[in-house]
């Protein structure tokens, strides 16, 4: 048990850096462009309906890149798979960095979204499959504390480099830069799964057991296959993660296009979601802890509980005065829900994948949650071009309360962790 122990923690501070700070680069990058795709959008000349559905490209992409995602991670390794996503999204960047139409744009950050998901599953895949169950749920909150902290430092990227250039499209050189410094760091450091893979090499020698190297892949299984082989509990809590995954994305579309309807400056917008993702980020091991202590429902509920309520209070805000105070406290409590909810979509996901096959069930995982954090924008975006912002909002967060019920009943059915 001690020598167990000994080596779970060994493996844990040996991989840290390398395992998390491509991340970390990676979403600072995404946080940075996040807060101006409306805005550079409608510089363009779309309207704020389109505008919207150009920033949904994001989601949209990520989505189709869950297709291949998980037989791509499976086939070359999670490392060249991050090489890859990262030279993806940089050309993604260089397209909407030259863009003249609303059209080049949107296939910009449409290649940026896919690159996303490639790049996502294969951190998850490697947590998934070398940390210990009893840190799982830290673990992945860690990891998703790591995309918060982009979006907290991103924002303020942006708002400093639109001060400086007065050029809010000047953004996607932060992208830009983040994109190239992953690639270098992939390049000098080693493969976090072979760091990982010698240690408990090692710790097997010194046991005078068998070699084995951790997780073993089999054949890479096909997405449509996986979704069939799951289609009770992806048709289950499958539903409740795309509720969960759709308001985190109606989030990050409703705040920036809220901040452009009442008027606000663009620095002050990505300085007020900055310091929202800073709240946000503060909250990522709190949740991991709860979660890995209590279960997974305690902080999977709550979460939606408010979401829901942080877009029904933006609803309800239109009628009132003083529209910047109302923005900043909706956008106060999204932080603090989404915050507490950190890692909990990957945690489940992990709980429930096959250890032997594991990127192809978190491709299956990763595409349902996508498909509703797709959906969402598209929604807002619809429902906003129809009936205005404040139904969009409203519609946004009745589904957020709809999506706490649905957590609440399959999470302790299928759930390791109740």
């Amino acid at each position: 048990m001690t020598e167990t122990t000994t080596e779970s923690a060994f493996r844990w501070r040996s991989v840290l850096v390398v395992a998390l700070l491509p991340t970390v680069l990676f979403s600072i990058g995404e946080g940075a462009i996040l807060p101006i795709i409306p805005v550079v959008a409608q510089d363009l000349g779309a309207q704020l309906a389109l505008a919207g559905l150009i920033a949904a490209m994001i989601t949209l992409g990520t989505l189709l890149g869950d297709l291949p995602s998980g037989a791509i991670v499976a086939l070359i390794g999670e490392r060249r798979a991050m090489m890859g996503a990262a030279v993806l999204a940089a050309a993604g960047g260089g397209i909407a960095l030259l863009a003249r139409s609303p059209f080049v744009l949107g296939i910009g950050i449409l290649a940026i979204g896919i690159a996303t998901a490639v790049f996502a599953l294969a951190r998850h895949a490697f947590m998934t499959s070398f940390v210990p169950i009893r840190y799982r749920a830290r673990a992945l909150s860690t990891l998703g504390g790591t995309f918060r902290f982009g979006y907290l430092i991103g924002p303020f990227l942006t708002a400093a480099i639109i001060h400086l250039t007065g050029i809010a499209a000047a953004a996607f050189w932060i992208h830009l830069g983040c994109c190239l410094a992953v690639l270098v760091l992939l390049l000098v450091t080693r493969d976090p799964s072979e760091t990982v893979a010698a240690a408990r090499r090692e710790h097997r020698i010194r046991a005078g057991g068998p070699v084995e190297t951790g997780a073993v892949e089999l054949a890479p299984e096909g997405l449509f296959a996986t979704l069939r082989r799951y289609r009770r509990v992806l048709l289950s809590l499958g539903l409740g993660s795309m509720l969960v995954a759709a308001l985190r994305a109606s989030r990050q579309v409703i705040l920036p296009l809220w901040a452009v309807s009442i008027g606000m400056h663009e620095a002050d917008a990505a300085i007020l979601i900055g310091v929202a993702g800073a709240v946000d980020f503060a909250l990522f091991y709190v949740g991991g802890q709860i979660m890995d202590r209590f279960g997974r429902l305690w902080t999977a509920v709550p979460s939606m509980i408010g979401l829901g309520l942080g877009h029904l209070g933006l609803a309800l805000s239109a009628p009132f005065g003083s529209p910047v105070w109302w923005f900043t406290a909706a956008a106060m409590l999204l932080a603090v829900s989404n915050g507490i909810g950190s890692g909990i979509l990957m945690t489940l996901g992990a709980d429930l994948a096959d250890p032997a096959r594991p990127a192809a069930f978190l491709g299956a995982w990763r595409f349902c949650n996508d498909s509703g954090g797709a959906a969402a924008p598209l929604l807002v975006s619809g429902i906003t071009a129809l009936a205005g912002l404040p139904l969009a909002a409203a519609v946004m967060g009745v589904l957020g309360l709809v999506g706490a019920g649905v957590l609440r009943v399959f999470v302790p059915r299928y759930s390791t962790r109740r």
